[in-house]
C-alpha cells in the first residue's frame, strides 16, 4: 500500500499530462520543478526508505567505486536503446506500409528543444540528475527491494517495476512508453545484478542530458 501511495503521489500525475509535441526548454521552469518537486520528493522517498532514526540506508548507499561499472554499462545501453527506437520511428512505416501507412504522422516522436544559454545547460544538468535519482530511487532501489519478501522471484518484480515506470511516461506517446519499457528492464537487471543505485541513477541522468545534447 505504501508503494502504491508513493507512486500515485510522485508519478501518476504524469499520466494525465498533455501529449508531448515540441517541448520548449525553460531554465526557470526546470529550476522550479527541481526545487519544488524533485528534491522534496527525493527527501520524502529516502526518509521512508531509511530507518527514520539512524538513516542507515543513506549511510549504506554512499557512492563507491563499484558504482562505476553499472554506470559504464548503463549509459551506453540507454543510448543504444534510445537510438534504436529513433531508427524504428523512421523504419517502421516503410517496413509495414499496408498496416501502418500513417504511423509516423499519428504518433510522431517528441521534439525536445535545447537550452539557449549557458545558464540553461547548468540548470539542465541538475534537473537531469535529480530526475535520474528520483526515478531510480523509487522504481529500482525502493520498489525492487521492498517487494523481495512478497515476490521472491526476480522476473515478476522487474515486470511490475517496469510496467509502473512505463505508465508514467504515457504523456510522451507510444515511443516514450516503448523506451521506458526497454530502459526499465535494462536498468532493473543491472540493479539486481550489481545493487548499485548511484551507477544506474547517474546513467539515467546522463542519458536524459544526452537527449537534450543531441536534439535540435
Amino acid at each position: 500500500m505504501e508503494a502504491l501511495i508513493l507512486y500515485m503521489v510522485l508519478f501518476f500525475p504524469a499520466v494525465n499530462a498533455a501529449p508531448v509535441g515540441l517541448l520548449p526548454f525553460s531554465a526557470l521552469r526546470e529550476l522550479n520543478r527541481t526545487l519544488t518537486f524533485t528534491i522534496p520528493s527525493l527527501a520524502l522517498l529516502w526518509y521512508i526508505i531509511s530507518d527514520r532514526n539512524g538513516f542507515s540506508a543513506l549511510k549504506n548507499e554512499r557512492p563507491q567505486r563499484r558504482d562505476l561499472l553499472p554506470f559504464a554499462i548503463g549509459f551506453p545501453g540507454l543510448v543504444s536503446i534510445g537510438f534504436g527506437i529513433f531508427l524504428l520511428t523512421g523504419l517502421l512505416p516503410g517496413l509495414l506500409p499496408g498496416l501502418l501507412p500513417n504511423f509516423a504522422e499519428l504518433f510522431p516522436p517528441p521534439v525536445i528543444e535545447r537550452p539557449a544559454a549557458a545558464s540553461g545547460w547548468v540548470v539542465l544538468v541538475f534537473a537531469c540528475l535529480g530526475t535520474g535519482y528520483l526515478e531510480e530511487s523509487y522504481f529500482r532501489f525502493y520498489l525492487l527491494t521492498k517487494l523481495e519478501k512478497q515476490v521472491p522471484k526476480t522476473a515478476p518484480r522487474i515486470i511490475l517495476s517496469t510496467a509502473l515506470f512505463a505508465v508514467c511516461h504515457v504523456y510522451g506517446g507510444p515511443w516514450a512508453v516503448l523506451n521506458a519499457v526497454l530502459a526499465g528492464i535494462f536498468l532493473s537487471v543491472i540493479f539486481v545484478r550489481c545493487r548499485s543505485l548511484h551507477g544506474i541513477a547517474l546513467a539515467h541522468g546522463a542519458y536524459n542530458f544526452f537527449v537534450y545534447l543531441v536534439s535540435g
